[in-house]
């Protein structure tokens, strides 16, 4: 089952709604931009979470220190945290002997092309999320990547990895195409924001449904010999 994680959340009532689709992921932005948060806005957008039973919380950063990190984690109730800004293996170490988090490594790919990077970020990271490329912009830009174009790589990148994580999609994600998504990548998360709102940061409670039938619907197909 392709898990499914709603982004750029501002919203508590949008964070409550998508726990009552069965989503996996929720995420709140610290990485600038028209769905920015702050710890304590975030804070807000999970309260009414179930702790153990609700989705796993997701922290979005760009390049930041690791004071910066371990307080916004505590002050927000992160599991999860994805960073951006081309973070290096370095990096992600440090973050996860001194945090303890799970960490997605955000790598922003050009055209069809997988960064060579790619194959040390599996080693290190939890999960690693592919997104779009767009030159001044760190993600939520809504651009599609070429699914079947990467689809070869990303295999490849992965079976030679000592230490594979998961694999997490974004970039562009609607309820009309995560299921070619799916089919080309086969990713274990599919992850959401522009592709499921009605404004920036406010999201649309109809094409979340639609979002996360169309996910199901694509894991049947996959699952049908």
């Amino acid at each position: 089952m392709t898990s499914v994680k709603f982004c750029g959340m501002t919203r508590a009532e949008d964070a409550t709604f998508a726990a009552s689709l069965g989503v996996r992921y929720v995420g709140c932005v610290f990485a600038g931009g028209p769905r920015q948060c702050t710890p304590g806005a975030a804070a807000a957008v999970f309260a009414g979470l179930d702790l153990d039973a609700g989705p796993r919380r997701v922290g979005v950063f760009p390049g930041t220190d690791l004071v910066t990190l371990s307080a916004t984690i505590r002050t927000a109730g992160l599991n999860v945290v994805q960073l951006h800004g081309d973070p290096t293996v370095a990096f992600i170490a440090a973050v996860r002997a001194a945090l303890g988090v799970e960490i997605w490594a955000v790598l922003r790919c050009a055209g069809g092309d997988l960064p060579k990077r790619a194959r040390s970020l599996w080693d290190v990271a939890d999960a690693v999320l592919l997104d779009a490329h767009v030159p001044g912009q760190l993600g939520g830009t809504g651009m599609a990547l070429p699914w079947w174009g990467l689809g070869d790589a990303v295999r490849e990148s992965r079976s030679k990895a000592r230490r594979p994580g998961r694999l997490v999609v974004a970039g562009g994600l609607t309820p009309d195409n995560v299921g070619e998504a799916i089919a080309a990548l086969r990713p274990d998360v599919v992850d959401t924001s522009s592709g499921v709102e009605l404004t920036p940061g406010v999201k649309d409670p109809a094409r979340m449904t639609a979002f996360v039938q169309a996910v199901t619907a694509a894991d049947r197909t996959a699952g049908t010999p």
